[in-house]
C-alpha cells in the first residue's frame, strides 16, 4: 500500500491519536450503536440485524463499512507518486479534512439523520487507520486496542526471557498506546452522554494538536538539515 505519512510517529502523537480512536468509537456507540473505527463489530451488527430480518437496521449498520473503504483508498490514492506531486503536504491535508470533517459533525442539530454522522467519522477514522501506521520502528494501529496490546504482551514476554532493555520499552510504548486509547473512550462516552453531537469537536481538537506537533517536527528536521 502508497504511503503519505513516511516518518514514524513519536509516543506522543502515538497516544494523541489512540486517544481520539477510542473517543470516536465510544462517541458512534453511545449514540448510535455502531462502531467507526475497525468495522468487525459493524459486520457482526449487519449479520445479527440481517439473520433477524430488522433490514433498517441491518443497512444501517453496513454504511460505515463502505465509509472506511472510500477513506482508506483516498489515503491509498494520495500516496501514488504522481498524485503526491500534485499535494505537496498530502498528510496535512489528510489531517486537515479530518479535522473539518470533526467540526462539521459537531455542528449539526440533533435531528441530523444517522447515517450522515456515522459515514462521516468512519470515513474520518479510515483516513487516521491508513495514514498512521507505525510507531517508532513497529507497526501499529490507533483504531484499536487488540493488536497493540498483543505486541506489548509479546514484548514483555521477551524481556522476561531475554532481559533487554529495548525490550521492556517496546512492551511499555504499546501499553501506553493502549491506555490512551481506553482513555479516549472513557472522555467519549461520558462527553457524549454530556454533551450529545457536539461532543465529537474534542477529537477535532485532538487532532489539531497532532497537526501541530507534526509541523513542528517537520520544522525541526527541515532547520537541521539546513545546518548540516
Amino acid at each position: 500500500m502508497a504511503t503519505i505519512h513516511r516518518r514514524t510517529d513519536t509516543l506522543p502523537v502515538g497516544i494523541v491519536l489512540a486517544s481520539v480512536g477510542g473517543f470516536l468509537d465510544a462517541y458512534t456507540f453511545v449514540r448510535y450503536g455502531v462502531f467507526a473505527n475497525l468495522q468487525s463489530g459493524n459486520m457482526v451488527l449487519f449479520c445479527v440485524q440481517a439473520t433477524d430480518r430488522h433490514w433498517h437496521a441491518a443497512v444501517l449498520s453496513v454504511i460505515p463499512i463502505g465509509a472506511f473503504i472510500a477513506g482508506v483508498l483516498a489515503v491509498d490514492i494520495l500516496g501514488v507518486p504522481h498524485v503526491g506531486r500534485l499535494v505537496r503536504r498530502p498528510l496535512r491535508l489528510v489531517l486537515t479534512i479530518q479535522i473539518v470533517l470533526l467540526t462539521a459533525i459537531a455542528s449539526l442539530p440533533d435531528g441530523t439523520p444517522e447515517p450522515v454522522t456515522t459515514v462521516t467519522v468512519s470515513l474520518v477514522a479510515a483516513l487516521q487507520f491508513a495514514t498512521f501506521t507505525t510507531l517508532r520502528n513497529a507497526p501499529y494501529a490507533t483504531l484499536m486496542a487488540s493488536g497493540n496490546l498483543r505486541t506489548s504482551i509479546g514484548a514483555a514476554h521477551e524481556w522476561v526471557v531475554s532481559k533487554k532493555p529495548e525490550d521492556a520499552r517496546r512492551a511499555g510504548r504499546y501499553a501506553v498506546v493502549v491506555g490512551a486509547f481506553a482513555v479516549g473512550a472513557v472522555i467519549g462516552a461520558i462527553c457524549t452522554r454530556f454533551v450529545g453531537t457536539p461532543a465529537v469537536a474534542v477529537a477535532a481538537g485532538l487532532l489539531a494538536a497532532v497537526l501541530a506537533m507534526l509541523i513542528s517536527e517537520t520544522r525541526q528536521l527541515e532547520r537541521g538539515e539546513a545546518n548540516v
